[in-house]
């Protein structure tokens, strides 16, 4: 989706299966980050480079905003569908990251399927670069990114979450643990 700069921020965190993570929406209640709680350092930083320096609060989001994250983590894997999303960032990193939206759950592709997908077959480095400044992990399923031969490949959120919410979508990947 375009980027519209927020007027401001809400923040919250929700426990879920692999740890707590944190939501943050604008004053419409659109999406603008998901992440874990121990990379909040890393997020504010990258909201602040997307938009600048923006008053936040504590609390506020939105409740069925909440809900579709405690739904997906109960197994509802597509209760994130409907929800409304904005990222900064750059025109690429972008297509990158509306690119990860069509890989179904339990769907899994490689850095070259998507940088195929944006039309950028060359671009598998930047594509992976892309995908590591996701602001909206989980929603933007960065985790269903693995290497060539199937193998699982970073994540921001750690190995064992990308392994969780892989198997949690039911998707098929190699595992060496």
């Amino acid at each position: 989706m375009s980027p519209k700069p927020p007027e401001r921020l809400a923040l919250e965190t929700i426990p879920t299966a692999v740890g707590d993570a944190l939501i943050v929406t604008d004053q419409a209640g659109v999406l603008r980050a998901f992440n874990w709680v121990e990379y909040e350092p890393m997020l504010r930083r990258q909201l602040a480079a997307h938009y600048g320096e923006l008053p936040s609060a504590a609390g506020g989001v939105p409740a069925h905003v909440r809900r579709a994250f405690e739904a997906y983590f109960a197994g509802d894997l597509q209760a994130l569908e409907t929800l409304p999303w904005a990222t900064g960032g750059t025109a690429f990193q972008r297509a990158v990251w509306a690119a990860l939206r069509t890989i179904p759950a339990g769907g899994t592709v490689s850095y070259a399927g998507l940088a195929a997908r944006i039309g950028r077959p060359a671009a598998m480095r930047a594509v992976g670069l892309a995908n590591g400044r996701n602001p909206i992990s989980v929603m933007l399923p960065c985790h269903r990114v693995i290497g060539a031969a199937g193998d699982l490949t970073g994540y921001g959120g750690g190995l064992a979450r990308k392994r969780w919410l892989l198997r949690h979508e039911g998707a098929a990947f190699k595992d060496a643990a």
